[in-house]
């Protein structure tokens, strides 16, 4: 698969957006040198890429999450590597963006340097047995309120 060098992942929670950035993670690895995947979901902690965090460091894939992901405390903070996928262009990314319109307001602080590169793709996950996506309609709605809050269209 040919991968754009920042691919947005984004999805209503429960949507399986974490396990389909994990595993593009994976591989893009197999095909490129410098990989980062960032978990930008501040509003569910439930799911987290630093699960993965092992596999990633013996693979050589960079994680950046923030300080507090798998901890009791949850705050809604992001750390300062984010601003290294936008500045450095050779890092191809995976970025685990929130599961509604809240989680993608985030995405707001980076939409800009996203946009103007135009080197990315922004997927829905979707998962039709999920209480808000049951129906196409539910997902398409869902889909236009990320939009409006990350000021960015979706591109698959």
């Amino acid at each position: 698969m040919i991968y754009k060098r920042i691919t947005l992942l984004c999805g209503h929670y429960g949507s399986g957006k974490t396990n389909v950035a994990v595993n593009m993670a994976y591989d893009l690895k197999a095909q490129y040198q410098n990989v980062a995947i960032a978990d930008l979901d501040i509003v569910n902690p439930y799911f987290r890429t630093k699960d993965s965090a092992e596999e990633f460091s013996k693979k050589g894939i960079e994680l950046i999450c923030s300080d507090y992901a798998g901890t009791n405390v949850d705050i809604p903070a992001m750390p300062q590597q984010m601003y290294s996928l936008t500045d450095n262009k050779d890092i191809k990314a995976v970025i685990d963006v929130g599961g509604d319109d809240r989680g993608a307001y985030a995405l707001g602080r980076y939409e800009e340097a996203i946009q103007q590169e135009n080197d990315y793709e922004m997927l829905a996950v979707v998962n039709f047995y999920r209480p808000l996506t049951r129906t196409a309609e539910e997902a398409l709605e869902v889909m236009r309120e990320v939009e409006f809050a990350a000021h960015m269209p979706f591109t698959g």
